[in-house]
């Protein structure tokens, strides 16, 4: 008798993109959102609707039509194409089940399937007598252009809804720029990582990392092992970080750090520097966003990978600007202009969302926003472009928060706060997108990481009327898009037998075929050149193609918060003190003399 096709497995939570309302879930003590799945936004999304639309109507050939002759090439191969999109293992003995033809033949099908380079085979055991089987990198390549053929195909001869015009206009119109490329599906590695336990990854909590949790089943089976992935807050995880650089041995394989963090990481001997462990080539470093590569290194060395480029934006609603007659918001002028202009708390309405948390949140924004009245926050020499970054394991700075252009930033965040929500002295990364996507603020400063909160929700009133700017500039200052992102690192107290295979996962999940994975399942980050060019990425969100001109134009930068090692304790420093001036506790001349006094003491009692 012949056995009934095998049921896919349970997913083992929730998926993390299948709500079509935003909601949070928790991990630790941080809420992240629920991210709602936008089209085209499943994993391996083409590959799977194709696979299930040529499966299904297979079936009814095979049922309805008598004689016919079963297709046992193309069976197994949709089997074990399933197989691989839902992250299950494939056996030899259940592609011949799924040949649908008697045993023997099966067996020679399969084997020229083999034969003709489309299937990987891989150990289970250390006998290599047992193995699973998985697409070859030549099958996905030949059956995601299957893929785009039958799409054409089915659009010319039985028509085309609304949405798949518009795509298929967006993609063949001015979007796709001759010698853009698609980035084939991510392929089953041939040898599986040996790792006595499973890959350990300590990451942050945000959209992109839990994509990557989201999408464990896939890269369990891509990497053959399987993956532990504990997430915290920003906060806990560098306090994670360093307390595991205190064992004796690191309790993870991969560490994400955050990008301010990598001098204090390699002073203090929590991370490795890369070149000790592998070869940099491996990596293809020009393909990576020239800020975001170089944000990962210190002292003119690469010590990590960039996991997601994520730049700090000016998110605004079009629509409401339009209507008003308003130019996009290019300098803080026009910022001040614009959210006194929109600001209406007595119907719900405010001007603009920003960090403005005590401690690390607002921090952040005060660093960000002297660097938008033209200075950093040490005195940095300055060069074409910005400022020589190159210098700072140097050491030897001194703070720049006794300046006028500094005192122009507190001064403007005071002034932001007339037109900003009730509970803004309360809001951070999270909490500033949310009013924003509900349709209750006009402009935002918010990182790209954060955009999936309204462009996969088409609830949200912001959704597909959110453009994206640079930070709007004072006088002294220029159009820039400060970088965040993680960066994924070699603990410096990992066993050394596992660092061989921590290398491989670090190739494997900072590759162009895993990035391109991440923003297909909701991620609105990508640290190359080649996956934001990808013709297929494009058309998820004009996120990436606004972040790619940024680049190109010299406007990501990451001298805004550079990564020495004092720059955590500075972070703290500025979001109390500037928190107590935005309470009206103290002047802006008060709160900025004690931040100077408090990092020139730091900064004389540190190594650098």
């Amino acid at each position: 008798m012949k056995k009934p096709p095998a049921k896919p497995t349970k997913p083992r939570r929730k998926k993390y993109m299948q709500q079509h309302t935003a909601k949070d879930i928790r991990y630790g003590q941080k809420a992240v959102p629920q991210i709602a799945t936008g089209a085209g936004g499943v994993a391996l999304a083409d590959l799977d609707r194709v696979a299930n639309f040529l499966e299904q109507a297979f079936v009814e050939i095979d049922t309805l039509l008598d004689p016919n002759t079963r297709n046992p090439h193309l069976h197994m191969i949709l089997h074990l194409l399933r197989g691989h999109i839902e992250g299950r293992l494939v056996s030899a003995s259940s592609m011949v089940s799924a040949a649908g033809v008697p045993y023997a033949t099966a067996v020679r099908k399969l084997a020229d399937i083999q034969a003709n380079g489309l299937v990987e085979q891989r150990p289970r055991t250390k006998t290599g007598k047992s193995f699973s089987l998985h697409p070859s990198a030549l099958l996905l390549t030949q059956f995601q252009q299957l893929a785009d053929r039958i799409d054409r195909i089915a659009s010319t001869t039985l028509g085309e809804s609304p949405q798949t015009r518009a795509k298929q206009d967006y993609f063949f119109g001015g979007s796709y720029v001759p010698g853009q490329s698609t980035i084939p599906p991510l392929a089953v590695r041939q040898r599986p990582l040996k790792l006595a336990g499973g890959l350990r990854i300590l990451v942050h909590v945000d959209p992109t990392f839990m994509v990557m949790d989201n999408l464990k089943r896939q890269f369990d089976q891509i990497v053959g092992t399987n993956i532990h992935q504990r997430a915290f807050s920003i906060d806990r995880l560098r306090e994670e970080a360093l307390r595991n650089a205190d064992r004796k041995k690191s309790s993870y394989d991969l560490i994400a750090v955050d990008l301010p963090w990598i001098g204090e990481f390699i002073d203090k001997g929590v991370i490795r520097p890369l070149p000790e462990v592998m070869d940099i080539d491996r990596l293809d470093p020009n393909d990576f966003h020239t800020a975001g590569w170089r944000a990962a290194h210190w002292g003119g060395v690469p010590c990590g990978v960039p996991s997601q480029t994520t730049p700090e934006l000016m998110f605004f609603r079009k629509d409401w600007f339009a209507q008003a007659g308003l130019n996009p918001p290019a300098t803080i002028e026009d910022v001040i202009t614009a959210a006194r202009h929109f600001h209406d708390p007595q119907n719900g309405n405010y001007g603009i969302a920003w960090n403005a948390a005590r401690g690390t949140a607002l921090g952040h924004t005060f660093m960000m926003t002297c660097a938008a009245f033209g200075q950093p926050i040490i005195d940095l020499p300055p060069r074409a472009g910005g400022f020589d970054t190159d210098i700072l394991a140097r050491g030897g700075f001194r703070p720049m928060f006794d300046t006028p252009q500094a005192r122009a930033a507190a001064e403007y965040l005071l002034e932001l706060l007339q037109y900003s929500p009730p509970d803004i002295l309360s809001m951070s990364w999270y909490e500033r997108v949310r009013p924003y996507a509900a349709g209750k603020v006009a402009m935002a400063y918010g990182y790209t990481l954060l955009a999936p909160y309204f462009e996969l929700d088409e609830t949200c009133s912001a959704h597909g009327n959110t453009g994206y700017l640079p930070h709007p500039h004072g006088r002294d200052g220029g159009a820039i898009a400060p970088v965040g992102g993680y960066a994924f690192c070699i603990p410096s107290n990992l066993a050394e037998e596992r660092v061989p295979e921590a290398v491989e996962a670090l190739v494997t999940f900072t590759s162009p075929g895993a990035q391109k994975l991440y923003v297909q399942n909701g991620s609105r980050t990508s640290p190359r050149y080649s996956v934001a060019a990808d013709p297929e990425v494009r058309r998820l969100s004009p996120i990436f193609d606004a972040v790619d001109q940024m680049s190109w134009r010299d406007e990501l930068q990451f001298w805004p918060r550079p990564p020495i090692p004092q720059i955590s304790d500075i972070v703290q420093i500025c979001g109390h003190e500037l928190h107590d001036m935005l309470r009206g506790i103290a002047t802006p001349a008060d709160a900025l003399a004690r931040v100077q006094a408090r990092t020139e003491d730091l900064m004389r009692h540190t190594k650098h």
